[in-house]
């Protein structure tokens, strides 16, 4: 299972308060981590195209 899908899951079922604010702090930084290397991606085949 990917680390996405198992901190979705666990947001699903925590109750605990602290828990799930850290489970969307971590799953915010993988969204963003996520955003930058696609942005880079992108860079570099535009880059091989000129």
């Amino acid at each position: 299972m990917s680390i996405d899908r198992f901190i979705l899951r666990k947001l699903n079922t925590c109750q605990e308060e602290h828990t799930r604010a850290n489970l969307v702090r971590l799953f915010v930084i993988r969204i963003r981590k996520a955003e930058i290397a696609e942005e880079h991606d992108a860079a570099y085949v535009i880059s091989k195209l000129n």
